[in-house]
């Protein structure tokens, strides 16, 4: 194994176990689901598809019926955080924890979300994104029935440190879901075959996991706001 995969995954490990002392000394809030939004930062995205995906988020975060959903579960409350992916070993998680249970709590993240600053990405790395959605699940401050990660992307797994598909196995065997967007812009990455069926193969897992579809970016925040409500209920 590389020096570099190494350092990857004890930095995950590392993460998960400070998160089980903490867990052990102090009670966590509790809400139903702990949600993971992975949205792609590659080099692909130029400004304006960048936008798109923040604001598609923000929107759908917001939207009546997901607050509604939020509503009827039992605590009615959820844990969002949200990072960005595409450098090979360097996702980055931009906006922590945050517990959602109304409409001030959804729009305060969102105003974060749209105000933060990019991190530009290069690459399609899905594996290594999945791996700090793991250590990110590990180191929530809430403790959940449900773990969920949620990735947008437009195109296949490449050059992670970490395949997607191991990645993926890890989070399933720990009880976290994988879901998946796929923005299927046409004719990209056509080599990989159709990037739907990519995401289906290598990325989702876990109890009643799916794959979204976008037919583009513009349509990216209908979808996003579908697939958040699916999640939530």
């Amino acid at each position: 194994m590389k020096p570099s995969r190494r350092r990857f995954l004890a930095g995950a490990a590392a993460s998960c176990a400070v998160s089980a002392r903490a867990a052990a000394q102090a009670p966590a809030p509790d809400v139903d689901l702990l949600l993971v939004l992975l949205n792609d930062g590659s080099g692909s995205i130029d400004a304006d598809e960048y936008r798109l995906q923040r604001e598609g988020t923000a929107a759908a975060l917001e939207h009546p019926q997901v607050l509604a959903a939020i509503g009827r579960l039992r605590t009615g409350a959820i844990a969002v955080a949200y990072g960005e992916w595409g450098t090979p070993g360097a996702p980055e998680a931009i906006l922590p924890w945050t517990r959602i249970a109304g409409a001030a709590d959804a729009a305060d993240f969102a105003d974060r979300l749209i105000a933060a600053p990019r991190r530009f990405q290069s690459y399609n790395a899905i594996g290594d994104a999945l791996e700090m959605g793991i250590g990110m699940i590990g180191a929530a401050p809430f403790r959940a029935a449900r773990a969920t990660i949620d990735l947008a992307g437009d195109g296949p797994d490449m050059r992670s440190l970490v395949p997607a598909a191991a990645a993926r196995d890890r989070a399933v065997a720990m009880g976290v879901t994988i879901n998946a967007l796929a923005i299927q812009t046409e004719g990209a990455f056509s080599r990989f075959g159709p990037l739907r069926e990519h995401y289906e193969t290598n990325v989702i897992g876990g109890p009643n996991a799916f794959v979204a579809s976008a037919r583009d970016r513009t349509d990216f925040a209908y979808a996003i706001f579908n697939k958040l409500v699916r999640e939530i209920s």
